[in-house]
């Protein structure tokens, strides 16, 4: 059995575990919370190094791309230079392709239709492929990068806008703690609505869970909501919120959806090779053999 462990900087609360099957292969996946604490995150790291598979790393991003250059968070660097023997990846190297095929999937099973639909990503600065994906769809597209990272009332209607931004802001948001801009511990499992009329507005509300669920106003009525790493509480939030349609874009283990970075800690398992190794074709391929598909729940049809 192949052992899959995400080190994530949220909630304790938050966490899983379960056994599934990818490929005929059989994985034990652990997601492990630990509150905001980057130490702990490095000391349980330090602790299984060599003794699994994979790890993922949640809660945060190792990297985030503007144009064709990387940028790497200094913090997370950190965190994942405590794995000197294990493979640790944050999700961005499945992240461009799975959700790029979730808009196709919906589309071409005529789940939903984005043409002229208004659609909020939280923030897009880091899901530069989901974002390109609903504008070619036909969406007229809010960024809400600035809106919800930064506090500032400036949204982004393009991505031309996008990608100036990401290449401005990319170098100086890397050097501060994840913490700064992005909700760890338990500021994941509180609300304080943020410019709530882009929500309101919205026909599609997609992106980082953890961003929806802090600046989310009460009512999400008659919405699509498309993210990933939802648990059955947050299921349970989002239809009394008045969510109609949930999209995850990872599937269900075990009652709830993981992130990203489990899913590439599988890929990178199951691949039997370092990350820097695989191509984006690499990871497509193992999404296929895995048999990846979104999970789409009808909350109040």
């Amino acid at each position: 059995m192949k052992r899959i462990i995400s080190v994530s900087l949220g909630s304790s609360r938050r966490n899983h575990k379960t056994i599934q099957q990818f490929a005929g292969q059989t994985f034990s996946i652990e997601r492990i919370g630990t509150d905001g604490d980057k130490q702990k995150a490095i000391e349980l790291i330090r602790l299984l190094d060599g003794q699994v598979d994979a790890f993922g790393l949640g809660g945060t991003d190792l990297y985030i791309y503007a144009g064709n250059r990387r940028y790497t968070f200094r913090e997370s660097a950190q965190i994942a230079a405590a794995a000197q023997k294990t493979p640790i990846v944050d999700g961005s190297g499945v992240k461009n392709t799975l959700e790029r095929r979730v808009v196709k999937f919906l589309e071409e099973n005529e789940v939903y239709r984005f043409q002229g639909k208004r659609v909020l990503v939280v923030c897009a600065v880091d899901r530069f492929g989901l974002a390109e994906a609903l504008v070619n769809a036909g969406s007229a597209v809010v960024f809400g990068d600035l809106l919800f990272g930064l506090g500032l009332p400036l949204p982004i209607r393009s991505l031309d806008g996008l990608a100036r931004l990401a290449k401005v802001v990319a170098p100086v948001i890397t050097q501060l703690p994840v913490s700064f801009f992005y909700p760890t511990g338990d500021r994941q499992l509180s609300t304080r609505p943020r410019f709530s009329r882009y929500f309101t507005e919205a026909d599609v509300v997609a992106g980082d869970f953890h961003f929806i669920r802090r600046y989310m106003p009460p009512s999400l009525a008659g919405k699509t909501v498309i993210t990933n790493t939802i648990t059955g509480e947050d299921e349970a939030l989002l239809r009394e919120r008045g969510v109609a349609t949930l999209v995850t874009t990872t599937p269900d283990m075990g009652g709830r959806s993981f992130g990203t970075n489990v899913l590439e800690g599988v890929a990178v398992a199951l691949a039997g090779k370092r990350p820097e190794e695989l191509t984006a074709a690499d990871y497509d391929r193992i999404l296929n053999e895995m048999g990846i598909q979104p999970t789409v729940k009808r909350l109040n049809p």
